[in-house]
């Protein structure tokens, strides 16, 4: 193993709740009423891709708008968002995230985030953990999003390493699915047994170093 790439949402911290916040807000005024459950459906993808999923639930095609309006929504979404994160402090960072971080920083593993949002590099400066990350995919330079494995080779590619040395962790379905077709082993925080990941943990606290080199050996 010489990288792990790292999701954000519900594997760093969890900012789906504050996701969730803007994507109920911006639903509600095209009088769309979306749930926490509903929510589950849009962890780990793409800003304009949700967009389309919730215009499909309220039972509007994204053909009703013009690509300029679409672009609008999306955007006063991520607005809305950022202001709901303005606060967020290394506080919520996920238990363990911190100690694995630098446990790998100390044995010369290469790290690098592989996430949809766009926000990525300003979460991890506020969750002052940018320092420990040797690259970041730029979400919005891809063709395609998860469950493509276009993201993680993009990681693996920034980084220079092989994707079959590389250790991807999600938390969403579509996360491991990109994982997997990327080549790569695939750890699970909280999926489904059902999905293939190549290790699975109830929660973050069970990422530590020695459980990934173990597990990864035995793949």
């Amino acid at each position: 193993m010489q990288a792990v790439l790292f999701d954000l949402d519900g594997v760093i911290t969890d900012t789906a709740k504050y996701h969730f916040q803007a994507w109920k807000r911006l639903a509600s005024t095209l009088s769309i009423s979306i749930d926490e459950r509903f929510n589950e459906r849009l962890k780990g993808v793409s800003r304009m891709d949700s967009l389309k999923r919730i215009l499909e639930y309220g039972g509007l095609s994204n053909h009703h708008f013009t690509s300029i309006q679409l672009e609008q929504m999306a955007e006063q979404k991520n607005n809305d968002y950022r202001q709901l994160i303005q606060g967020i402090t290394p506080k919520e960072l996920l238990p363990g995230i911190s100690e694995l971080l630098t446990a790998l920083r100390s044995k010369g593993i290469k790290i690098a985030l592989a996430s949809a949002s766009k926000n990525g590099p300003f979460i991890l400066e506020r969750l002052k953990i940018d320092t420990f990350f040797d690259s970041v995919v730029d979400p919005a330079k891809l063709r395609k999003g998860k469950p493509d494995p276009e993201i993680f080779l993009t990681a693996a590619a920034q980084l220079g390493i092989d994707p079959k040395e590389c250790a991807g962790i999600e938390d969403s379905v579509a996360g491991i699915e990109s994982i997997l077709a990327a080549g790569m082993f695939a750890v699970g925080v909280g999926v489904p047994e059902n999905i293939g990941a190549h290790f699975r943990v109830a929660s973050t606290t069970e990422l530590t170093i020695d459980a990934l080199f173990s597990h990864f050996k035995h793949n």
